[in-house]
């Protein structure tokens, strides 16, 4: 043979080796038919799970996909791997677990975390609106608006998973996108929505891809000239820590943690550090914290879904309790601060049903002391 026919075979392999296959082509379609069914339902999450049909989460419920039989473990590879880089695959292969951002053509992304149950593959995947959220869109109080003003401190976003936090997250990085003249660095795993450039710069770093971890990058982004820097998500002690320092070296932080109320929050991000230390934490969290966000989405009247928030101000009063240590009175602050912009769960959730959006019913439901719901909502709504 030639050393032109030897250059042209290679090439041969190599493009076919580059391009996928037929099968491949068809096995990815396959994903996104599911996909493209799950957002026509208007589902936020679908989950394949070996042995079950695709499973869509429809204004919180769950629900068989109409189209499909049950999938097996086989079927699920055959839908995922391909879409995974080689180094992804690795990682899953090494981890057993991977967090990854998808497109889904033609309108919009996905989170996915894939992952092993009963040594089969599977995932749970949530469907990202193609826009941006607005903070009007998401239905949010008009109140959290002030807190993308702010030019230093901690801002916290909490709640148990799927409640909206970075939704809401990304509309105060939009609004302050489009409001102000600063540089935004966003540390995400992995990257949900995409800022592009408005009045602001916006950076975007994905744990895993751009940096080893949350608590590096953020030692990282101080030396690169930041205004605001937003935490993904604060998962362990370090992170923590590097949120708190940048919060007090002039620096807007805004992060998430996995918390119920604001007084849960204080203990989990004290309970994450050694007893000896807790002392120097507390003294740091009441001079860098300016507000805690709990929130949940709870189902509509006729259908959707509506945010309830507790908003606790880090006032002068709730600083002195977080310092002092006196957390348990941190609740009856938050009750009687309405004027300054606090709002228990409970207000939250009678000042939707009193705007009709959601039952008395739903509300007891969701509340975090029964006693004071009924109370607001008065036993004749009950």
């Amino acid at each position: 043979m030639s050393t032109y026919e030897n250059d042209l075979s290679r090439l041969v392999e190599e493009l076919n080796r580059s391009v996928p296959s037929e099968a491949v082509r068809a096995k990815s379609a396959s994903f996104h038919t599911v996909v493209a069914e799950a957002a026509k339902e208007g589902a936020s999450d679908l989950l394949l799970i070996a042995g079950s049909a695709p499973i869509l989460r429809i204004q919180g419920g769950l629900h068989p996909a109409k189209s499909s039989s049950p999938l097996t473990d086989g079927q699920i590879r055959d839908m995922l791997l391909p879409l995974l880089s080689p180094a992804q695959s690795e990682r899953l292969e090494r981890q057993r677990a991977i967090d990854l951002s998808l497109l889904r053509p033609p309108t919009g992304r996905l989170r996915a975390n894939l992952h092993y149950q009963r040594g089969s593959l599977a995932a749970s995947i949530r469907l990202l609106p193609a826009e941006i959220p607005t903070l009007e869109s998401l239905h949010l109080p008009t109140s959290l608006a002030m807190l993308a003003e702010r030019r230093q401190g901690l801002v916290l976003l909490t709640g148990p998973t799927g409640c909206g936090k970075s939704s809401t997250m990304a509309a105060l990085v939009e609004r302050m996108n489009a409001r102000r003249r600063d540089h935004i660095i966003t540390i995400e795993d992995p990257i949900e929505y995409q800022h592009t450039n408005r009045n602001s710069i916006v950076e975007q770093i994905q744990v895993g891809q751009d940096t080893p971890s949350f608590a590096e990058a953020v030692r990282a982004v101080l030396r690169q000239n930041p205004d605001v820097i937003v935490v993904g998500e604060m998962r362990d002690r370090d992170t923590i820590a590097a949120a708190l320092t940048a919060a007090e070296t002039g620096h807007l932080v805004l992060s998430s943690i996995h918390t119920n109320d604001a007084a849960q929050t204080i203990s989990r991000i004290l309970d994450s550090f050694p007893l000896n230390d807790q002392s120097q934490v507390r003294q740091q969290l009441s001079l860098a914290l300016l507000a805690v966000v709990a929130q949940q989405l709870v189902p509509g009247i006729g259908g959707g879904r509506f945010p309830a928030t507790e908003i606790m101000v880090a006032t002068s009063a709730i600083r002195n309790l977080i310092r002092t240590g006196a957390d348990h009175q941190i609740r009856s602050h938050i009750t009687s601060g309405r004027e300054e912009g606090m709002l228990t769960m409970e207000q939250s959730l009678a000042d939707l049903v009193r705007a009709r959006r959601i039952t008395p019913e739903t509300a007891v439901a969701h509340c975090y002391n029964r006693g004071e719901m009924n109370s607001l909502l008065g036993a004749s709504l009950l």
